[in-house]
């Protein structure tokens, strides 16, 4: 009988222990960072060494330390098609596994409101992480010596000549949506520059006037404010109501101060609204939702650490400006989308004479 009770005793030993480690090895499983020991793959919509890949590589560091299990991430570049080809490559080939994040460009939210040939991916089904590099405030600057003081001025003259890199480049666009709600009469937009070239060719007296991110304006051509060589007309905020710390340009008029109707405004929300996105970083579809939550949180937290905005300000010499993916997503659903306002910013975008601007 002792024996039988023995054997009985080993075998319950046998099987608590079998059970045990039926139910333990999970919860082992579970202690284990999901993205320990991984790769994770960061798609780029732009070209290394420019300021947008500056941007994002002043998160990387920070995000790493904020995913559980500190993954290694390495980055692959995809230009084309102003930020498009990557934003389809997200969309339509990345196992949606949460092993691969886009770090997309503002184009990819312009592609699909204006509806260009190009666009394969949806832009209201993307998952959101967050969006950094909002700040891009514009300027439309004159060559004082071409004698345009003033909104007046502007606005009387015929063929002012405007420089800009191309027909449908973010200068070009703004620029003619600066002379369109200035009513200025038949500008003459001077294309075939580099940014850079804009500024050689307005002191030569190639062109009279172009439109300058602030910024640039106070690093590079410091010395057109210092010497008093150019009149500073108006500015367009982004994001909307930030104003610049240099009091000569705190105090310019706004652009949307010229809107006289809701069509004017409607137009400005979608030229702002389109730019204060930012650079976005997505996951495809039907990403897994713990991982989604896993790398939001991530994402949240690294925009929230002081050492990514003093990396982020060294590396670009702008303020570190971000927005939550829920903030992303309002954005998203406030951009006007309407046929009418999207033909205009197209016919503003293109080279087709200004069109004619609505008296009321």
């Amino acid at each position: 009988m002792k024996n039988k009770h023995g054997l009985q005793t080993i075998v319950f030993t046998v099987f608590l222990l079998l059970a045990w480690r039926i139910v333990l090895a999970p919860m082992a499983l579970a202690q284990t960072p999901f993205y320990e020991g991984k790769n994770l793959l960061l798609v780029s919509g732009t070209d290394a060494g420019g300021a947008g890949d500056l941007r994002t590589r002043a998160v990387i560091p920070v995000l790493k330390k904020h995913i559980p299990g500190h993954p290694n991430i390495v980055m692959q570049y995809m230009p084309g098609a102003g930020g498009r080809k990557a934003a389809n490559h997200m969309y339509k080939s990345v196992r949606p596994d949460g092993l691969t994040v886009g770090a997309m460009i503002t184009g990819m939210v312009q592609g699909t409101i204006f509806g260009e040939q190009d666009v394969l991916y949806d832009l209201d089904k993307f998952i959101y992480l967050g969006s950094h590099a909002r700040y891009a405030p514009y300027a439309f600057v004159t060559r004082k010596a071409a004698g345009f003081n003033s909104r007046e001025t502007l606005s009387a003259a015929r063929g002012v000549r405007i420089g800009a890199p191309s027909v449908g480049h973010s200068l070009y666009t703004m620029a003619r949506l600066f002379a369109y709600m200035l009513d200025m009469k038949e500008p003459r937009l001077v294309t075939g520059y580099t940014p850079r070239e804009i500024d050689f060719g307005l002191e030569r007296n190639e062109i009279d006037a172009r439109v300058s991110i602030l910024d640039s304006l106070l690093t590079r051509n410091a010395h057109w404010l210092d010497k008093d060589l150019v009149h500073v007309h108006a500015t367009m905020d982004i994001p909307k109501g930030f104003k610049h710390a240099d009091r000569r340009l705190a105090k310019l008029p706004e652009i949307e101060g010229f809107a006289r109707s809701n069509q004017d405004r409607r137009l400005i929300q979608l030229f702002r609204g389109a730019r204060d996105t930012g650079q976005p970083f997505v996951l495809p579809p039907g990403t897994p939702a713990e991982h989604v939550k896993i790398l939001r949180e991530a994402m949240r937290r690294a925009f929230a650490d002081p050492e990514y905005s003093k990396a982020y300000e060294k590396l670009t010499s702008e303020p570190a400006m971000t927005v939550t993916w829920e903030e992303f997503e309002t954005q998203l659903r406030e951009l006007p989308r309407e046929a009418e306002t999207i033909d205009l910013f197209k016919r503003l975008s293109g080279p087709a004479p200004l069109p004619a601007r609505p008296s009321r």
